[in-house]
């Protein structure tokens, strides 16, 4: 016969939740109790009034801890928290050049980039090439080689200028791994 359990919570089982006949207990303080049948480790929590928490499911016999589930609860969410604080997503900025653009815009543009690398973030320079400016290939090259040239302080080519949809030059850039 089929059997669908209850789970409290999608990380571990508690209590009566616990399948199986033998367990490796530990205590809270993570004192080794032993291989226990499901009943004494149950009986063990109950008599110490916490909770039996199986934290390692697969393992053989499967490892089960006792302790204050409600703070083992409070004190992952805290946790994962904490590790979502340190993550940091990297976004990626995008920046237009022209075929025939000036030097001294692509030092404007560069220094936006390079504001954009500095806070960590990868940097796409894309060249739309627009009715006969496709016979100048070789020039839009040299515009981005050139905007590389000039962010090359705080990033660098992830990605070599290469031709995306026929008519549109991309690059990208990262930022400088600190030494």
């Amino acid at each position: 016969m089929f059997w669908r359990y209850r789970t409290i919570s999608k990380e571990a089982l508690i209590n009566e939740e616990i399948r199986g006949k033998e367990f490796r207990v530990i205590s809270g303080d993570g004192e080794q109790l032993g291989i226990m049948s499901r009943q004494e480790a149950l009986d063990l929590a109950e008599e110490k009034k916490l909770d039996l928490v199986c934290i390692a499911p697969k393992a053989n016999p499967p490892v089960c801890k006792i302790l204050d589930y409600s703070k083992y609860k409070y004190e992952m969410k805290k946790r994962e928290k904490e590790n979502k604080k340190k993550q940091k997503a990297t976004e990626v900025k995008e920046i237009r050049l022209s075929t025939f653009i000036e030097d001294h815009d692509i030092i404007v543009k560069a220094k936006t980039g390079s504001k954009f690398l500095k806070n960590g973030d990868k940097l796409k320079v894309s060249l739309r090439f627009r009715g006969r400016e496709r016979d100048y290939v070789a020039k839009g090259m040299e515009v981005m080689d050139k905007f590389a040239e000039a962010v090359s302080e705080v990033g660098v080519v992830e990605k070599k200028p290469k031709f995306e949809g026929g008519r549109v030059l991309t690059m990208v850039l990262a930022p400088k791994a600190d030494k």
